[in-house]
């Protein structure tokens, strides 16, 4: 169970740091680590991938936010700057 232990702490901290390629990197080294269950391997793995797919779509709404603030800031007042 130590082992187990271990990785959720890894798993946490790498999504905790919130950079996707640690967290890729993660999600390939417990492919294969025969330590753990099939189970175990497959929860951490997946909450690498929510963490993954949140992170994308989180950029994602920033540049979208960014974009449309830099558009009225170029067209304000009906006038392009």
């Amino acid at each position: 169970m130590a082992h187990l232990d271990d990785i959720i702490a890894r798993v946490d901290a790498t999504i905790a740091a919130g950079v996707i390629a640690p967290m890729n990197e993660l999600l390939i080294a417990l492919s294969d680590d025969a330590a753990l269950s099939r189970e175990e391997r497959y929860e951490q793995q997946q909450r690498l991938r929510v963490a993954i797919a949140h992170h994308g779509r989180h950029h994602r709404e920033e540049a979208e936010h960014e974009a449309e603030a830099r558009r009225e800031h170029l067209t304000s007042g009906g006038t392009i700057l």
